[in-house]
């Protein structure tokens, strides 16, 4: 796969995220998807947000995803990261789901 992928919301917005950096991702907030490609369709796995996304790695590993691709999305904003969230929740019904913010 590339170094990035474009995932199309339920509203048509698209947004981009890249794929896991090799030196490991710093803490800070953000999305994450795992995806994967058969052919030309993607597949999205798992949509996750979190305000650490250093921990995300760790939240694949508990939805049985190790190994496969990650792609984060640099979020600071809680609301737009949470608009990003439930946006491609509604375009990708059959993706696992993680949310791992503290309830506010």
């Amino acid at each position: 796969m590339g170094q990035f992928i474009d995932l199309v919301g339920a509203s048509g917005a698209t947004y981009r995220f890249r794929a896991w950096p090799d030196a490991g991702q710093a803490p800070i907030a953000g999305n994450f998807a795992v995806a994967s490609r058969t052919g030309p369709e993607l597949k999205v796995q798992l949509l996750g947000v979190t305000t650490d996304l250093s921990r995300a790695l760790a939240q694949v590993a508990v939805a049985g995803l190790s190994g496969k691709p990650v792609f984060v999305r640099l979020n600071v904003a809680r609301a737009a990261r949470h608009a990003v969230h439930d946006d491609l929740i509604a375009a990708y019904a059959s993706a696992q789901v993680v949310d791992a913010e503290p309830a506010s």
